[in-house]
């Protein structure tokens, strides 16, 4: 197990180098993607500001060695800083409890309902539930995650309270509610995966009860909860494993819609600004952390294929 976890982390490396000199030669080496004019706007950027900026922030270095800089100062744990001067680790890490305990919500709530339903659509195949979480899933998975957000936020949000004095969720995020104030935006964001995974749990549960020794473990006698769970669910569960654990990462990357929609002033937030503003050193290190989310998920669910099916063994 050791050797395969120093092995994954030297693989993620390559992984995380190629993510992060794409979105780096994206933001900042694309035709039309000078920081000092986009910081000046329409007007032409003061050939002596522009000169003094330029050399502070190493512009005039070649593209290869100014990408060499930021990477090796990711490694260091500095992620650059603004045009105005502004860290933006300090900004990152003023948004991501906000982007972060959004996406844990909504991951509880993909994962426990998800699977919750996607069992008992397996187990009553063909029946009303089973009809009733396919309708209902293809419906969520076809309806745009901003049209299911504004509309909540119009319904649960604003009519629920004004015609039925219901004053639970709040149109608006406010920090004051606490735990409270993430339901809703959470329930918008993980609405299509949702779906997604009690399709996918369905699927998989149905094909492993139909497994040869999901058949003899009835055969003996052994209680149908005991052959579910214990049979049929814990292989079952692997592909949702490893599909819930590429998700999170995606829970936070779309956290950019919901916060938005919501007013979060998370990672999402932040990059959606700092793209309006033109903040390129603030959208690359977003994104440089979203890569690192990405790898410690994967990583995370490769480690709980050995919980899961004790056949797995790591050399």
């Amino acid at each position: 197990m050791g050797r395969y976890l120093i092995r994954r982390l030297i693989q993620a490396i390559p992984v995380l180098l190629g993510a992060t000199f794409l979105i780096y030669l994206l933001t900042f080496a694309m035709p039309g993607a000078d920081p000092i004019q986009l910081l000046a706007g329409e007007k032409k950027a003061d050939p002596l500001v522009a000169a003094m900026l330029r050399e502070k922030y190493h512009l005039d270095d070649p593209f290869l060695l100014q990408y060499w800089n930021y990477i090796t100062g990711v490694f260091q744990g500095d992620f650059g800083e603004t045009l105005s001067g502004r860290k933006v680790l300090d900004m990152i890490t003023e948004a991501f409890p906000y982007t972060m305990n959004l996406a844990i919500v909504a991951f509880v709530i993909e994962a426990i309902v998800g699977v919750v339903a996607g069992i008992m659509a397996a187990l009553r195949r063909g029946k009303f539930i089973d009809q009733l979480v396919l309708i209902s899933t293809l419906l969520v998975i076809s309806i745009p995650v901003f049209v299911t957000g504004f509309v909540l936020q119009l319904t649960l949000g604003v009519k629920l309270k004004n015609e039925w004095g219901i004053d639970f969720f709040s149109p608006s995020f406010n920090e004051a509610d606490g735990f409270r104030a993430y339901l809703l935006p959470a329930f918008v964001l993980a609405s299509t995966s949702l779906a997604y995974v009690a399709r996918l749990t369905r699927t998989s549960l149905m094909e492993t009860m139909r497994a040869d020794y999901v058949r003899t473990a009835t055969a003996k006698g052994l209680p149908r909860r005991r052959v579910v769970v214990n049979h049929g669910l814990r292989n079952a569960m692997i592909p949702i494993v490893t599909f819930l654990g590429a998700d999170l990462g995606g829970l936070m990357g779309g956290a950019v819609i919901t916060e938005r929609i919501f007013n979060i002033h998370g990672v999402g937030g932040l990059l959606a600004k700092s793209v309006y503003l033109k903040e390129g050193a603030v959208v690359v290190g977003g994104v440089t952390l979203l890569v690192l989310v990405y790898l410690i998920a994967n990583l995370i669910v490769d480690l709980l294929y050995a919980v899961l099916d004790p056949r797995i063994r790591y050399a």
